[in-house]
């Protein structure tokens, strides 16, 4: 990084940069991308303000600009490749507004979404969208994040209403509108969400909430096998009872947890399915139709958690599946999948993906948001062992070419980043060049997280 550069962000944020290297270490990679690039400088930066600031050098200068707030996303999308300027919008973590009666939250970029349902529950609301790690809801929007409530809920896209977006230019754009729905002109919020900081900085987002359901239940149901249990998420899902969260987890995720958290759930491949609804007789209803549809798709067991601390340790087991299972063999390095296929195909791929791991010797882990069709195998591997991890990256190549033989997609939700930029090639490779005309539309001189989904 040219010594010009770092002068001028050290005249302008002399108390809010460092390159130290702990610092420099800890925005070099996110959870899961295994290699590591340590950024020229961090930034921190506490304002839009701030944020133009670093933009303005970066412009000047043709250093590249990578947009971190916690750092908790799989594909290497915060890893500064290229070097340059790690712009930390962890201290823009501010929720400005709950609006009450709109049903909406303003905020700033670095607000973790467990802290917005937090504040928004005195009001009787929540935010819908729980990855599981405790994102901000700026990196959730850049990758259209999701998590167990988008089978009822959906992405990222379909909670945002607006944005504010800082652009390479020095331009401040709002995209969206804070109504509910919008028909003027191109819908460049679409355009901004999932886009990984490749095309501006998102400095404030307005956002959905949600009246928070009167009664609820979770349903743990068992079953002898990952094939049993995602036919009865195809049945669930057709049933009419527009659950909340569907959840499979395989046996040796179940395992991992129990040993992670001292949990004791039976350790076989299981769904977790909470449902809510307006009252205690019409949840009774539903509850018994879950039960007739779990039991009729060969369900083993059939427990109910109706209060909320089961409630909360079961979600909680659930989002901390994959930090144990990376726990069950501290030693090795992991590789996960992210891949979404219509609902209709997913006991097919599943089963394909079960062949696939028992042929190749691998051990793996089945877990996901079935009731949207979206699922994850978690692969490790000793690090020194090549044959091992060629084997599961051919494996990992063969699970997406299968699920875009049946019209899925490489990630549902995790993002290209790094990681699947081939894997964008096979599946949008005709989209690539108008994908590419967009960027340069933006950033020019292509500084903004250069080397990410292309």
């Amino acid at each position: 990084m040219h010594f010009e550069a770092l002068d001028t962000l050290k005249a302008l944020f002399s108390n809010q940069m460092s390159v130290a290297p702990s610092v420099l270490e800890s925005h070099s990679r996110d959870e899961s991308y295994p290699e590591s690039h340590l950024p020229d400088v961090v930034v921190f930066a506490e304002s839009e303000a701030d944020v133009l600031k670093v933009l303005e050098v970066a412009r000047t200068h043709q250093v590249p600009v990578v947009p971190f707030a916690v750092g908790s996303s799989i594909e290497g999308q915060v890893v500064p490749v290229h070097g340059g300027i790690s712009l930390d919008l962890s201290r823009m973590n501010r929720v400005l507004q709950i609006h009450q009666s709109d049903f909406s939250a303003v905020v700033q970029p670095g607000v973790l979404y467990p802290e917005l349902s937090r504040q928004a529950r005195p009001y009787g609301l929540f935010f819908a969208v729980d990855p599981g790690a405790d994102a901000s809801l700026g990196g959730m929007a850049s990758t259209n994040a999701s998590g167990t409530g988008a089978v009822k809920y959906g992405t990222m896209r379909d909670q945002v209403l607006d944005m504010r977006v800082a652009l390479i230019s020095g331009e401040v754009i709002r995209v969206g509108a804070k109504s509910r729905k919008t028909s003027a002109g191109y819908d460049l919020r679409h355009l901004f969400i999932g886009a990984e900081g490749t095309l501006g900085v998102i400095t404030e987002l307005t956002v959905k909430l949600h009246p928070l359901p009167v009664a609820v239940a979770v349903a743990k149901v068992t079953f002898e096998s990952v094939q049993d249990a995602v036919n009865c998420a195809v049945t669930v899902m057709g049933a009419g009872l527009s659950p909340e969260r569907i959840e499979l987890v395989d046996a040796r995720a179940v395992q991992a947890v129990n040993q992670y958290k001292g949990t004791h759930h039976p350790e076989t491949p299981t769904l977790w399915i909470e449902l809510s609804a307006s009252g205690e007789v019409l949840l009774r209803e539903n509850l018994e139709i879950l039960r007739e549809c779990c039991m009729e798709s060969y369900a083993t067991s059939f427990i109910l958690a109706r209060e909320e601390s089961e409630r909360r340790e079961l979600w909680e087991s659930r989002h901390h599946a994959f930090y144990a299972l990376k726990r069950l063999h501290p030693e090795h390095d992991s590789h996960t999948t992210d891949l979404c296929v219509p609902i209709s195909r997913l006991p097919e791929v599943v089963q394909h993906t079960e062949e696939l791991c028992k042929a190749h010797g691998l051990d793996a882990v089945l877990l996901g948001h079935v009731g949207d069709g979206n699922y994850h195998v978690l692969f490790h591997g000793d690090a020194k062992n090549p044959a091992q991890w060629e084997s599961i990256l051919q494996v990992s190549d063969l699970m997406v070419q299968k699920a875009l033989e049946v019209g899925g997609t490489c990630t549902g939700e995790h993002g290209i980043g790094l990681r699947k930029r081939k894997h964008l090639t096979q599946e949008h490779g005709d989209l690539i060049p108008f994908m590419r005309g967009i960027k340069h539309l933006f950033d020019p001189q292509n500084l903004l997280n250069p080397g990410k989904i292309f």
